[in-house]
């Protein structure tokens, strides 16, 4: 009887005939937007109805483009479920350091001094955050390849876990030193007309305005985003351990690995992007140089904050750190 050798089965894939099976990670994001790119329109209506105009505009349009978006991998390679298993973890290490200090009354042993700073420079950051936070969302939104759809949609949950965060620590000032703390208006009324504010509130303004997906990933996660965690995440942090606020530290700290995350996507996508095609690094450069003046401006605002704590802040010492982690992303991302 002849044996006849058996060949293995091929597996189905939307990556070609690649003769392998695709990990979960690919198997859950490869081709997910379909819509990218398709003929006549993006979506099954009227191609000249306002969304399919919306997309061929400010996605299929931008300047920020390459002949093929599949290509780009998240460097975590995080799927959703990888998402919310390490995102367990790390909020389960949260609430371990809230109920530490909690018990310690940690928040109430603060000097009234430096509560004063924190009601002027962390209370109001609420509204800065959000906006990255929803600018993230709509980089999701409008990205062309759901592996930087994830990475986006990921980063604005961790933009509002921190903003979440925050708010509870708004809350055990308030407890402790004053209900005013946690009240509306000790937030809106410096954001809205405070002069340390203005410079940060027209950028993060701006930028709601800003509707090119290429552009507002620029911005958001080249410009303003590593700016910005710069002086939260970085210098409040060096702040607080020297006016002896060991718990705020350390949940700044906590932000900083979430930064770094996003800080490692964004630049591999520039990197992917500029290796498709190198004229994407003059694109690129051309929106940093155009939005960068006004985070310099914006980090120069909060930064005279930092003089007004007990143990005061250099001023300069902030600028120069959130310069420094800027130009720091751009060369990581080729540029």
């Amino acid at each position: 009887m002849a044996v006849t050798e058996r060949k293995p089965p091929k597996t189905w894939s939307l990556l070609g005939d690649v003769r392998r099976r695709p990990s979960v990670y690919e198997a859950t994001a490869a081709k997910f937007a379909y819509h990218f790119r398709r003929e006549p329109a993006p979506f099954e209506m009227d191609p000249n109805a306002a969304i399919n105009q919306w997309y061929l505009e400010h996605r299929e349009g931008s300047p920020f483009n390459v002949g093929d978006w599949e290509g780009f991998k998240d460097p975590a390679k995080l799927t959703y479920s990888d998402y919310v298993t390490l995102q367990h973890d790390r909020e389960t290490y949260v609430d371990l350091l809230i109920d530490h200090h909690e018990a310690a009354d940690s928040v109430a042993a603060l000097d009234p001094a430096w509560v004063s700073t924190l009601t002027t420079l962390l209370v109001p950051l609420r509204f800065p955050l959000h906006v990255l936070q929803m600018n993230a969302l709509y980089v999701g939104q409008m990205a062309p390849s759901a592996f930087i759809i994830n990475c986006a949609h990921f980063q604005a949950a961790d933009e509002m876990r921190r903003i979440q965060r925050l708010a509870y620590l708004t809350k055990m000032l308030a407890n402790s030193h004053g209900e005013q703390i946690a009240s509306t208006s000790t937030a809106r009324e410096p954001w809205q007309s405070g002069a340390a504010w203005q410079p940060l509130r027209e950028i993060s303004e701006r930028m709601l305005g800003v509707y090119d997906w290429g552009e507002a990933f620029v911005l958001l996660d080249l410009v303003l985003k590593p700016s910005l965690d710069s002086v939260v995440n970085d210098s409040l942090a060096s702040l607080a351990v020297a006016n002896g606020d060991e718990f705020l530290a350390l949940l700044l700290a906590e932000f900083q690995r979430e930064s770094a995350r996003s800080q490692a996507w964004a630049s591999a996508l520039v990197t992917y992007a500029i290796d498709q095609d190198p004229a994407m690094a003059d694109v690129v450069r051309g929106w940093v140089a155009a939005w960068a003046p006004l985070a310099d401006a914006a980090v120069a605002g909060l930064s005279d904050l930092f003089a007004t704590a007990p143990v005061a802040g250099d001023p300069s010492a902030v600028r120069e750190s959130a310069t420094k982690a800027r130009e720091s992303l751009l060369a990581a991302a080729g540029l």
